[in-house]
């Protein structure tokens, strides 16, 4: 009975140590996800046509184009 009752006790720390490195792995993932996502926006704002249409947006709403 003492050798079932170990094996049960021991069962979540042999889990909990086969997914230590899941919470890196999920940030690694997140990490890249943002940077991805980061060029891909940095590549849409330096487009002429982008550019041209945010700046007007912000002297509108700045009041400078009157």
């Amino acid at each position: 009975m003492t050798t079932t009752l170990a094996r049960l006790l021991r069962r979540p720390h042999t889990r909990r140590e086969r997914e230590a490195g899941m919470t890196t792995a999920e940030y690694a993932i997140g990490t890249v996800a943002a940077c991805t996502f980061a060029a891909l926006l940095i590549a849409v704002v330096r487009s002429p046509e982008i550019r041209t249409a945010l700046l007007g947006i912000i002297t509108r709403a700045l009041g400078l184009g009157q």
